[in-house]
């Protein structure tokens, strides 16, 4: 594998809560103005970072939250820059924390997972919502 072919390797979490209102599932989704996408927080893994201390990382950098890792959600394999690029993600309760816009995500929004669906850019990202539901219905949280 040359160079230009070296994978990306990228981590994130799909962020969830109770709504404080009446107790139902939220996710997290941010926009990243310099693509103009609404996704899952997540982002590069620094040089010898494992994926899940990438995939908390990024979700305290973009989103100001700390959360609680769950299970570990689908890979999504993609091609970027025409780099391969592989995203692992994880289930993850936020916990504390707020958001403050800055340069790589000027927006948070906690959504209910039918809406979230319809807010996601990317169509790969909306199965990791379905992955997410099934994982929480199987701990006993969904």
């Amino acid at each position: 594998m040359t160079v230009a072919q070296k994978r990306i390797r990228a981590a994130g979490c799909v962020l969830w809560r109770r709504s404080a209102a009446d107790g139902g599932l939220e996710i997290a989704l941010v926009h990243r103005p310099k693509y103009g996408d609404w996704s899952f927080p997540k982002g590069k893994l620094k040089r010898d970072e494992d994926w899940l201390s990438g995939a908390l990382r990024e979700v305290a950098e973009e989103t100001g939250m700390r959360c609680h890792p769950g299970t570990q959600l689908p890979t999504v394999h993609y091609m970027a820059n025409d780099r391969p690029k592989e995203v692992r993600y994880w289930a993850a309760e936020a916990t504390t924390g707020t958001f403050e816009p800055n340069d790589e995500v000027d927006q948070l929004l906690w959504l209910p997972p039918a809406q979230a669906r319809s807010v996601l850019t990317q169509d790969m990202d909306r199965d990791l919502i379905d992955a997410l539901l099934d994982a929480l219905h199987e701990a006993g949280r969904g």
